[in-house]
């Protein structure tokens, strides 16, 4: 081998090396969804890896269940737009005396630090399936399931937190400085 030829080999080598490097290191600083969760809520290890938090909401006075608040994120392009899951998220729960629950849900539009927010908040007995696919369903009456949708550049996240009225009702001031701390960064 010439020594011109090992230089150029060496060269491709380290510009090899750094690109690698270079790639780590904007894996590594590229911007996601930050937020800061409130005092009491207890940290859990995530279930899937879908899920980037997961948070449980100590159960109120004479409550039987803590509630339980998940951010999901599942790829750029990917999860469905927001007015599909709010009505997805709608349909989870069933009114006692037979009536509409789009009826009787809250929808609201936010901007919260420069990022779209889409939420809903609705009562009624809670009838989402216990996991994708298993035909199992919850029924779990006085419940409230408060979910928003959080557009970012990099894809929308999602939020979903269900469990009892009363222990929704709790924690309402602090979920909503958790939405309020949303961040893209």
């Amino acid at each position: 081998m010439t020594p011109m030829l090992e230089r150029r080999i060496k060269i491709v080598v380290v510009l090899a090396m750094l690109s690698t490097s270079l790639t780590s290191v904007r894996a590594q600083t590229a911007p996601t969804l930050k937020f800061t969760a409130p005092s009491g809520w207890i940290e859990e290890k995530t279930s899937s890896a879908m899920r980037v938090a997961q948070y449980k909401l100590p159960k109120a006075d004479g409550d039987s269940q803590d509630a339980s608040l998940v951010v999901y994120f599942f790829g750029q392009g990917q999860g469905g737009g927001a007015e599909a899951n709010i009505e997805r998220w709608i349909g989870q729960m069933k009114q006692p005396d037979g009536s509409n629950s789009k009826e009787k849900a809250r929808e609201e539009n936010l901007t919260v630090n420069g990022l779209k927010v889409t939420a809903v908040a609705v009562s009624g007995t809670y009838t989402a399936e216990m996991a994708p696919g298993s035909a199992t369903f919850h029924n779990d009456p006085n419940y409230r399931l408060r979910a928003a949708v959080i557009e970012t550049p990099k894809g929308s996240y999602y939020l979903k937190l269900v469990g009892p009225e009363k222990t929704i009702a709790k924690w309402d001031k602090s979920v909503n400085e958790f939405v309020g701390s949303l961040r893209f960064e």
